[in-house]
């Protein structure tokens, strides 16, 4: 059996499916909303990355290529110094939120190689320049920009262009899961001899400084070679190393001297190591100290052009005489095959070598995301941080209704340094990229969600830290569904119980949305937010004053979908447990009833063949928003297929739908969609054929939706057509951005505006796809529109799928879309395997642009290259 799949076996009888030591720390804490305690909810300004490097944390850690145990106890991470910087490069820089053009963005390069899903493998790598990091640079010039201009990347301050830099390998491999050999390849890519010093550094989380009356754990020199570790929660661990320059010692305390202008009790402080490299300060001291709650390895290299040293660790729960035996450095070797057997297992065989890296970096990425999340809402409400005392403000503030969420868990990142929370309605794409090589987990993460320390009592789930409040697309139940057919496919298991699981609970959830987002009680929903920042020519979270009401075209078709999905949930649950067959009745029904208020209720534009939001003023007509965006499209998520044999199974269903379809259409009453096959197979379907042969019309014009690089978010009609509205003599007006927004309206890099967005790249694929497979050669399509080249559905499915993966893949001249004008860096041989997934990309050109690491969502496209398969 191949090890990696008997190891993810032993993790399904555990009762959480992790083990106990993993890439689970942060790439950024500071910042983050759980570290701020201003009275404002200023969390950039509060805890700025200036203070990363001398100041403790309050609900986590950070560090570079790090890891931890799963409660985070002790950490590991990699810090550097190449003999210019005024800073250790100890975590990862990047603009704050009010710094950049376009928000806040990681401005470092970096890149996640491998990873299994148990990390008994992992590979980082680190591009390290030799030149000063040019902090102040990115930061001048990117706030000097306007949003008009393009984001100043690193690669635009020029200290790569020489190949003046290192590269940092960080690898691990596990000889068993609390025993762990760590590697650190340093390469020199420039042409003449460099130094560097590395800090391979152990240090604990400070859980003391809030808890008085618990121990202090230590970490403690054994010998020249080795260091032993104590602490409550953990096993004894030592952490070995071969032939460091110097050992050091010192504390995981703040520097109160800079941040609050108190006297240290002593010099041994977080940035200790930092004051040492940089300014050669209190080295004998940090010497001669034995203990401390920080330590590191110090290695002072010089490394020769072109040239790569090795630095050796290993971290273990044994007491070794010998951590290096002879051949020890073959456990790296044998993982690496461990992998490649794994990955060979789970990804297509029939795609050739660029396809499978793509796959296999996006998966890895999936992997490196996995974060210890820590965030008791009640006690950040009503403590203090050490240096800001609780403040009234907070206690009605950001997230004041939100005080039974509690978590502590291993949770999927979006990205761990641009968005180190969850995010609901990332976490549940996430799920689906994890389930390729991880079901288990990936099913885990979607329970974890609607557990009672994160789902409301009322049954809302929480959005993110920012505002838990916030509303996100209902996407679970597709999720869930998603996940349940992948792994049933890569194992002909069929987790019923996993879906009994989150159907009760999504019943809550549901329930929620009925009674909160249908304000007339007519199925018109008003989800506000829903996730597409800036899609809209207003903040449609904002709550209009007076008699002003938004019905949202996308909320209610979110809401169709959730309806089918619940449905389909309960059909295949009622195939092994006939008591769930009433359930999927009841939501054939809603179903029914959205689709009827989606389709006869202002929603539809006959004029212009297409789905929009309608603003309803009192006293005046209602005012459809005549912007062709994803809203629009989104009623073509809500597709299913029910089979003959499954209505043969379930009579009663069948008996109760058909007397409901007899009943209305006796009664001159809507029906939605259903169309049935020779061999009885139903569509169901929010909208009608003629209405979806409207739509993809737009969709496919290359003039409004169709992009080289996918579908974009909104029409690039609206480059030439801007459109504007008036509400109570305020003006709002959106056009067509193709690459970052130009808008402000939500801040940070937030933008929906004509970018090619993974998600909806993916619903939408899989939607056509599923028409595609009912109607067959019955119904084609021009695509594009105006090339006379006819297609059917799935044929149109696959050429979006070609697409979106072509933003990725290298053309004739080896060039990767993606990169844009960085190519130049990126065809370079020791570079041109490397991949990013950017949270989304140009509309016209398929650059990447937002977070670069977003792996969370943008890993999909592994999924797609597995659908395509060998198609490319």
């Amino acid at each position: 059996m191949i090890d990696e799949l008997r190891r993810l076996e032993e993790n399904v009888s555990k009762p959480v499916p992790l083990v106990k030591w993993g890439s689970y720390l942060s790439e950024r804490q500071w910042a983050t909303v759980r570290e701020d305690y201003s009275p404002d909810g200023d969390a950039w300004h509060y805890f700025p990355f200036d203070h990363a490097h001398c100041r403790t944390y309050r609900w986590g850690e950070d560090g570079l290529a790090g890891i931890s145990d799963y409660y985070q106890n002790l950490c590991f991470y990699i810090a550097l110094w190449n003999g210019k910087d005024p800073i250790l490069k100890e975590r990862l820089f990047g603009l704050a939120n009010y710094e950049g053009n376009h928000g806040e963005d990681v401005k470092e390069l970096y890149y996640y190689l491998d990873n299994l899903p148990t990390h008994t493998y992992m590979e980082y790598l680190y591009k390290y320049p030799q030149q000063l990091f040019p902090y102040e640079q990115l930061r001048t010039e990117n706030r000097s920009k306007s949003k008009l201009d393009p984001e100043y990347e690193i690669l635009d301050t020029g200290i790569f262009d020489n190949n003046e830099y290192f590269d940092v390998l960080i690898t691990y491999a596990k000889e068993d899961d609390e025993d762990i050999f760590i590697k650190i390849d340093i390469t020199n890519r420039f042409t003449a001899a460099a130094p560097i010093t590395v800090l391979p550094t152990l240090f604990f989380y400070n859980r003391w400084q809030h808890s008085p009356d618990s121990d202090v754990p230590s970490i403690t020199l054994l010998n020249r070679n080795a260091v032993i570790t104590d602490h409550y929660r953990l096993k004894t661990n030592y952490l070995y190393f071969l032939n460091a320059d110097d050992r050091w010692f010192t504390d995981n305390e703040t520097n109160t001297e800079i941040i609050t202008g108190t006297p240290n009790k002593s010099i041994f402080t977080k940035d200790a190591f930092h004051n040492a490299v940089i300014k050669k300060k209190n080295i004998t001291d940090l010497r001669k100290r034995k203990t401390g709650t920080k330590f590191a390895a110090v290695y002072n290299l010089n490394i020769e052009a072109g040239a790569t040293k090795t630095i050796y660790c290993r971290f273990s729960n044994e007491l070794l005489k010998k951590p290096f035996y002879k051949g020890f450095e073959n456990i790296f070797n044998k993982r690496k095959k461990e992998a490649d057997e794994f990955y060979d297992f789970v990804l297509p065989k029939k795609i050739n070598d660029d396809l499978r890296n793509i796959q296999r970096q996006a998966l890895a990425g999936m992997f490196w995301t996995k974060q210890y999340y820590h965030f008791d809402v009640e006690r950040w409400l009503t403590t203090g941080d050490g240096i800001t005392p609780p403040s009234a403000s907070k206690a009605n503030g950001r997230n004041s209704d939100w005080k039974h969420l509690k978590n502590q868990d291993i949770i999927s990142m979006p990205d761990k340094w641009e968005y180190p929370w969850y995010a609901a309605w990332d976490l549940a794409f996430q799920t689906i990229s994890l389930a390729v090589a991880d079901a288990n987990f990936a099913k885990h993460q979607l329970l974890l969600i609607m557990r009672e320390w994160y789902m409301k009592p009322d049954g809302q789930l929480p959005a993110y830290e920012w505002n838990f409040s916030d509303v996100n697309p209902p996407v679970q139940a597709w999720a869930a569904l998603q996940v349940y057919y992948i792994e049933e496919k890569q194992t002909g298991k069929k987790d019923v119980q996993f879906l009994k699981k989150i159907f009760q609970k999504l019943l809550i959830n549901f329930t929620w949305w009925i009674n909160r987002k249908d304000v007339k009680g007519n199925n018109i929903f008003e989800g506000g937010f829903l996730g597409l920042d800036n899609i809209g020519v207003f903040n449609r979270s904002f709550n209009q004053q007076g008699n002003i009401q938004l019905e949202q075209a996308d909320g209610t078709s979110w809401m169709g979908m959730y309806a089918l999905n619940m449905m389909d949930i309960a059909i295949e649950i009622a195939l092994h447990d006939s008591a769930f067959e009433d359930t999927a009745t009841k939501f054939f029904e809603h179903f029914v009833f959205i689709a009827e208020a989606l389709n006869e209720h202002n929603l539809w534009n006959a004029e212009d063949s297409f789905f929009y939001d309608v603003l309803n003023v009192a006293g005046a007509d209602p005012m459809p928003l005549r912007i062709r965006s994803i809203v629009g499209l989104s009623p073509l998520f809500a597709v299913s297929n029910i089979y003959a044999w499954e209505l043969n199974k379930l009579r009663d269903f069948k008996k109760r739908i058909t007397w409901f379809e007899h009943y209305r259409i006796v009664n001159n009453k809507f029906w939605p969609n259903e169309e049935r096959s020779g061999d009885s197979e139903i569509l169901l379907s929010l909208i009608r054929k003629e209405r979806l042969v409207k739509l993809l019309n737009y969709l496919l014009d290359e003039n409004e939706f169709l992009s080289p690089g996918g579908i974009r978010a909104l029409s690039k009609y609206h480059l030439e057509h801007p459109y504007s509205t008036t509400v109570d003599g305020i003006v709002y007006s959106i056009q067509y951005d193709a690459g970052d927004s130009t808008s402000n309206m939500f801040g940070g890099n937030s933008n929906w505006r004509g970018p090619v967005w993974m998600p909806v790249n993916f619903l939408i694929i899989q939607s056509i796809r599923k028409y595609g497979k009912f109607y067959g050669d019955s119904l084609t399509v021009e695509c594009p529109v105006g090339s006379g080249n006819q297609m059917n559905l799935e044929q149109v499915a696959d050429e979006l799928t070609r697409r979106v993966i072509s933003l990725f893949e290298k053309d004739a001249e080896g060039n990767r879309k993606l990169y844009e004008q960085y190519n130049w860096f990126y065809k370079r041989p020791e570079n041109q395997h490397l991949i990013l997934f950017h949270e989304y990309f140009h509309g016209d050109n398929g650059k990447g642009l937002g977070a670069s690491h977003q792996t969370g969502w943008t890993a999909l496209v592994a999924e797609l290259i597995s659908e395509y398969g060998g198609k490319l």
